[in-house]
Formats: structure tokens, C-alpha cells, sequence
């Protein structure tokens, strides 16, 4: 049995900060979403956080999670996804730590994205449109640039 603890500290305190260069509020959220994964399957198994095994984790039990978002903590499509998201992440960083669970981790993979519904902004207003066009800094050299971009785009 292969314990989680490990591989989640090395995730978030080396793969995404250092080796991937990961912003802190992308860290901050694959940290919230492997915390709330971490919580609903130690609840569902009846161990501890800290006994989790890298074996309990399976295809289903990430599909009953991501409905556990939506119906009892009533999150979006989108933030399911974001979920999602993390854990694909998280177990593509296991894919290269732990070979012997590539076929658990392959079908955790296949799950696919909710279709979520984006909302179009229909026109912005003047004003708005301004403060668009007066964001880039006039006095750098890709300032410039980014401004000459938005003027001909707009």
C-alpha cells in the first residue's frame, strides 16, 4: 500500500510552485481541491486523512466526489471542473511516481468535463471600453505594443 501524504506534500510544495511555476492562487486552489477530495474520501473509506492509501483512490470514487459538489455543496459546472482539474493534475504527477497504478489512474483521467454554460458579454460601454484601452503602461516598449493591439482591435 502506498501512502497519499507524501505525494500530496511534494505536489504542493514542489511540482507546482517550483517545478511548474504555479501562482500562488493556483496553488491555493489545487490545495482546496485535493483538501475537499482528501475529506470526502476519508469520510467515505472511514480512515483517517493521514491513512488514505494511493490504492483507495479509484474512478468511482472521483465521480461520486464531483457529485458530491454539486448536489450537497451545490457548486457549478465550472467549479466542478475546476476540481476536476487538480485531481487530473495531481494524478498525472502520480503517473510518474507510482507506475504500478497507471491503469487506476488512467481511468480517473477518462472522466470527462461537465459542459458548463459561459456567459457572453454582449457589448461593453464606453467607459468601459476606455479603461480597457488605457490599461497597458504607455511608457514600456510591450505597453505600447499592447495598446496599438487593443486600438486596432477596437
Amino acid at each position: 500500500m502506498t501512502p497519499l501524504a507524501n505525494h500530496v506534500s511534494v505536489f504542493l510544495r514542489q511540482r507546482l510552485p517550483i517545478e511548474r511555476r504555479a501562482s500562488d492562487r493556483t496553488s491555493a486552489t489545487y490545495a482546496l481541491a485535493l483538501r475537499l477530495f482528501v475529506e470526502f474520501a476519508s469520510e467515505r473509506l472511514k480512515v483517517r486523512p493521514s491513512a488514505l492509501q494511493l490504492e483507495q483512490l479509484d474512478a468511482p470514487l472521483v465521480q461520486e466526489f464531483l457529485t458530491h459538489l454539486e448536489t450537497q455543496r451545490h457548486n457549478s459546472p465550472a467549479t466542478r471542473n475546476v476540481r476536476l482539474a487538480a485531481i487530473r493534475t495531481f494524478m498525472r504527477f502520480i503517473e510518474y511516481r507510482e507506475p504500478a497504478a497507471l491503469a487506476r489512474i488512467k481511468r480517473i483521467l477518462a472522466i470527462p468535463m461537465k459542459r458548463a454554460n459561459t456567459r457572453l458579454i454582449d457589448y461593453l460601454t464606453r467607459d468601459e471600453m476606455q479603461a480597457l484601452l488605457d490599461a497597458p503602461a504607455p511608457n514600456t516598449r510591450d505597453g505600447i505594443r499592447d495598446r496599438a493591439m487593443l486600438y486596432v482591435g477596437y
